[in-house]
């Protein structure tokens, strides 16, 4: 059972840049059309768990609906989803910790957690199990930050690094506690 970021981020650390803009993630060329293990990942998750924004930045994509697993939608501001999304996408509110094991008793095992202040809240309250950060070779200067303040220090041991033949590089890190030793 996990709970696992699959992000990209700039060299900087953003995921989006200033004007929330996302062309960025494909301004190395990939011409033997690499996934970067996305696919893999989304094999190996039950279900999404992400904010209104990235549910909004999605839908603003020219492309038919990117996911084949069910997507729970993190709001406190909507009532419904879209009707086109009936059946995909489902609200959810409230304690994250209680939400996470609600969806695990449900048969949701491993949940993919997508967004920025989705991340950073479910690291708040200590719920990521495993991060896989793409960082795209590209310095922004600003933007939407991956990470966000923490009242406490969380661990994470890396696992895992790829270089692509592109010069992308990806890095897994696992949740590692003291106790854990």
């Amino acid at each position: 059972m996990s709970n696992i970021v699959f992000i990209a981020t700039s060299l900087d650390g953003f995921i989006a840049g200033k004007n929330n803009e996302i062309d960025w993630l494909e301004s190395v060329p990939n011409p033997d059309n690499l996934d970067m293990g996305y696919s893999k990942h989304m094999e190996n998750i039950d279900a999404l768990i992400m904010g209104r924004n990235t549910l909004e930045l999605v839908l603003s994509m020219d492309c038919e609906w990117p996911y084949s697993k069910h997507v729970f939608l993190l709001s406190n501001t909507l009532k419904e989803v879209p009707e086109e999304l009936k059946g995909k996408v489902s609200l959810v509110a409230g304690d994250l910790a209680f939400l996470v094991q609600n969806l695990k008793n449900e048969g949701y095992s491993n949940l993919y957690i997508d967004g920025d202040l989705t991340i950073q809240s479910f690291l708040k309250q200590d719920l990521i199990d495993d991060m896989i950060i793409t960082t795209i070779p590209i310095l922004l200067g600003g933007g939407i930050p991956l990470f966000g303040q923490l009242d406490k220090q969380l661990e994470f041991r890396c696992t895992h690094s790829e270089v692509f033949s592109n010069g992308i590089s990806q890095n897994h890190f696992k949740r590692f506690k003291p106790s854990q030793e």
